[in-house]
């Protein structure tokens, strides 16, 4: 039974369930960026470059010797604008944490000299 209960305590804390939602909501973002790469920007930026070399896909290119580095070069692409796609959301969010009200900072307390004055201003009255 202490496994069982060990094991609920574990997936009750924060820190696994923000994970797990994570995970979930890295998978679902991460078709939503395979779709606009793949179907938005890759034919876009491809389409005249294909065009002039008679291909329909990327993946068709081949050299003589009958070596595919089509997939290779979709990949690469595909990696690349992915990346920049990522990095434009994370600049876009945060510069949207940038203009959040900065929590106020606490008032600074007394400094070192002030606090030496008052214990040597208690010594003089003591004595």
């Amino acid at each position: 039974m202490g496994l069982i209960k060990e094991f609920k305590e574990f997936i009750a804390k924060g820190n696994a369930m923000d994970l797990a939602v994570g995970v979930i909501i890295g998978a679902a973002f991460g078709k939503i960026v395979s779709s606009l790469v793949d179907d938005v920007i890759t034919p876009a930026l491809l389409t005249p470059a294909l065009k002039a070399a008679n291909l329909e896909k990327i993946q068709e290119l081949k050299t003589d010797g009958g070596i595919l580095y089509g997939n290779f070069l979709a990949a690469v692409l595909s990696f690349l604008i992915i990346s920049f796609v990522i990095f434009l959301l994370i600049k876009v969010i945060n510069t949207m944490k940038k203009k959040e009200e900065p929590a106020p900072s606490a008032p600074a307390g007394p400094t070192q000299e002030e606090l030496l004055a008052e214990i040597r201003d208690l010594l003089k009255n003591k004595s």
